[in-house]
């Protein structure tokens, strides 16, 4: 993106008209995002997780049954 300063503009003007542009475009938010972006998790970390989910469901199952819960 290219904003080049017109003739006689005020420098308050140039601004306002920049920072709309910036805003129209979504550069910003994009820049944000990635800024952010987590890491991916490990594949081991994943595994242990979906493991652990599943073992506390299966507990939360038999609780259930056992009218417990």
């Amino acid at each position: 993106m290219e904003i080049k300063r017109r003739e006689g503009e005020a420098i308050s003007a140039f601004l306002y008209r920049f920072s709309k542009k910036m805003q129209q475009s979504g550069i910003l938010i994009e820049a944000k995002k990635r800024k952010r972006k987590a890491r991916s998790v490990s594949k081991s970390k994943r595994r242990l997780s979906a493991l652990h989910k599943e073992q506390k469901k299966k507990e939360v199952d038999k609780a259930r049954k056992m009218g417990t819960l």
